[in-house]
């Protein structure tokens, strides 16, 4: 577990050659003292609520909550940019207040704007949160091993983050890297389907049929883990995750986590524009004790899914020549211009 996080940081230094392939515009925010307003230089930072007039929670026959689009309708959710998850740290699930440690860093961060008359946030993903390392975040249960990872990816800038070179954000990232997401409830099958414009254009299935968790070997670690969900009340999804692999970080500043780590998911959609989502992250493999994190995730009435292809992207591979010295990838060059010298 350990030794291939090790050997992760050897094999990233080859990936030097790679160009990273996500960027986002940063917008600053007003700081706030809830999970869904925190941080308030994180980009496109979840907040959802209280954005003009809010309609009902839709649902489904059952009564259940409705977490897609009502039919005849268009939509989707705009996932936050979240680059840090330590600023979404809330006290304890079903809380949205932060925990003391980091209230007082967000208050101090405003102050500070303040007095330098409202400049931006310090260098980083989204442009937020400052890269302080483990040391600047004292309410993360760090263990030695995993504050030095997570030192090192702050020293570095996060040069080697798995995302910035196309591969799938796992974990509780999924709802933190900006891009379109439709949810897709199918009751009949005992299942729910999530569609993401980004990360790879991937998909993940959560079932809802009442199954137990694979055992032992049958558990294949994977970037999305295996998810099964249960209503708790028919206003909140229960979703419990667990066979994830250690090829993901659990957010751009490089929280690192182990193949030990279990998320519990809470899902509610309190009005039709906005869902608040709230995981629970167990990882006794890199940190000391559970946490949980919260934000909001807005829902576009308007939005559809377009298509997004990340390796298009990938300056690197645009790079790739045959043995004619031709882009494998990328465009060929036109007639009577001289070829980009390539990589093979």
């Amino acid at each position: 577990m350990i030794n291939s996080l090790r050997a992760a940081l050897v094999c990233a230094a080859a990936a030097a050659v790679f160009a990273p392939t996500v960027w986002v515009q940063a917008s600053p925010q007003q700081p706030a003292t809830s999970a869904a307003q925190a941080a308030p230089a994180q980009g496109r930072g979840g907040q959802g609520r209280g954005r003009g007039p809010q309609d009902p929670t839709p649902r489904l026959a059952d009564g259940t909550v409705n977490f897609g689009r009502v039919p005849g309708e268009k939509g989707t959710y705009s996932v936050p940019y979240i680059t840090n998850m330590a600023d979404r740290v809330v006290t304890g699930p079903g809380s949205t207040t932060l925990v003391p440690e980091l209230q007082a860093a967000v208050d101090a961060r405003a102050a500070a704007r303040g007095r330098a008359g409202g400049g931006g946030g310090a260098r980083g993903g989204g442009g937020g949160g400052g890269r302080g390392g483990s040391k600047a975040e004292p309410w993360m249960p760090f263990m030695p091993w995993s504050a030095a990872v997570y030192d090192y990816n702050s020293r570095n800038e996060s040069k080697f983050d798995p995302e910035g070179y196309c591969l799938p954000p796992g974990g509780p990232r999924m709802m933190a890297t900006p891009y379109q997401m439709e949810i897709v409830q199918l009751p009949e099958h005992k299942r729910i389907l999530m569609i993401f414009e980004g990360a790879t254009h991937i998909w993940r299935e959560i079932y809802m049929d009442g199954r137990e968790f694979p055992k032992g070997d049958q558990l294949n670690p994977t970037y999305l883990g295996y998810s099964v969900g249960r209503w708790q009340d028919k206003d909140t999804l229960v979703v419990e995750n667990k066979g994830f692999n250690e090829n993901s970080w659990l957010d751009y500043f490089g929280h690192p986590h182990t193949d030990l780590m279990e998320v519990t998911e809470r899902w509610t959609r309190p009005s039709k524009q906005t869902l608040h989502y709230e995981a629970t992250v167990n990882d006794p493999g890199a940190y000391t004790r559970p946490f949980t994190i919260a934000w909001d995730i807005p829902f576009n009435v308007n939005g559809e899914l377009p298509e997004y292809i990340c390796q298009e992207n990938n300056q690197y591979l645009n790079r790739l020549t045959d043995d004619l010295g031709q882009p494998i990838f990328g465009p060929r060059p036109q007639p009577g211009s001289k070829p980009a010298r390539g990589t093979r």
